[in-house]
């Protein structure tokens, strides 16, 4: 991965952890000693955020000695990166960057699970990952092998049940005006049931989102909409997992999504900090 949060979103995470200085560090008399630092993955995992750790040594006075990049696939007792410099400095880069790097490989390996699981389809991530933490969710699903759903309402034409409790006019009659409003734009309907998603594939949509349909109700849904010209794109959401991805890719369908990737244990990385 090329792209890094921004220093000004790095310098705010040691803000928060070192705001007044390493008081133990320091009261020990210890931080211009030299030393040294090694990150070890515990467990086979996908990396992400390796690059923001990296800097985070830098800008905390430490020196980068090595690291593999976001994206990367490590097994177990793996070391991928590595940094020397004053033990205060590496004292105030430590649990910042670990803890970054575990949260971040962790969606990036649940990410990575369920593309390994559906060979060939597109997994793309919703937008519920943890409030504040957008930059490094989508860098971390990327890392995984997977692409955003959509970033934010401003993006994408998606439209729920929600949204159609206001609408009195045929679902034909609104599709249009979408597509003339925006006409660049593809239009996502979310659906509830095989029957409603055939209906509003014959009247127009471009996406049919299956929120938690099973694998037999998507391959129902392509079936019967296979010879529309285009036929829609058949989307589950809701529900998809590594467990069940390549079910639905049995089914026939070429595009999942998830919001699975976010919820789950972090990646678990060993620090070793120590004199040089």
């Amino acid at each position: 991965m090329t792209t890094i949060l921004p220093d000004a979103a790095l310098d705010a995470l040691l803000a928060q952890d070192v705001p007044y200085g390493d008081l133990t560090t320091d009261a020990l008399g210890i931080a211009a000693h030299p030393a040294r630092m090694s990150f070890t993955a515990r467990g086979a995992m996908v990396l992400a955020g390796t690059e923001e750790a990296a800097r985070l040594v830098e800008k905390a006075g430490g020196r980068v000695l090595r690291f593999e990049p976001s994206g990367t696939e490590v097994g177990a007792g793996t070391v991928f990166l590595e940094a020397d410099g004053p033990a205060g400095a590496l004292h105030r880069a430590w649990k910042v960057a670990q803890t970054l790097v575990e949260y971040a490989s962790g969606i990036a390996t649940r990410a990575r699970r369920i593309v390994d699981a559906a060979p060939g389809v597109t997994v793309a991530c919703t937008r519920k990952n943890f409030p504040g933490a957008k930059d490094l969710s989508v860098k971390a699903v990327r890392a995984g092998g997977a692409v955003m759903h959509r970033l934010g309402l401003s993006e994408t034409l998606l439209v729920f049940s929600e949204h159609r409790a206001f609408l009195t006019e045929s679902p034909d009659v609104w599709i249009a005006e979408l597509r003339r409003k925006a006409p660049e734009k593809k239009i996502v309907v979310e659906v509830g049931s095989v029957e409603e998603a055939v209906a509003f594939a014959r009247a127009g949509t471009d996406v049919i989102q299956l929120e938690k349909l099973p694998p037999d109700a998507a391959r129902a849904v392509i079936e019967a909409t296979r010879r529309l010209t285009p036929p829609p794109v058949v989307a589950p959401a809701g529900g998809v997992t590594e467990a069940n991805a390549a079910a639905y890719a049995a089914a026939g369908c070429r595009l999942l999504i998830t919001s699975a990737p976010f919820f789950g244990q972090p990646a678990d990385v060993q620090v070793v900090l120590g004199p040089a």
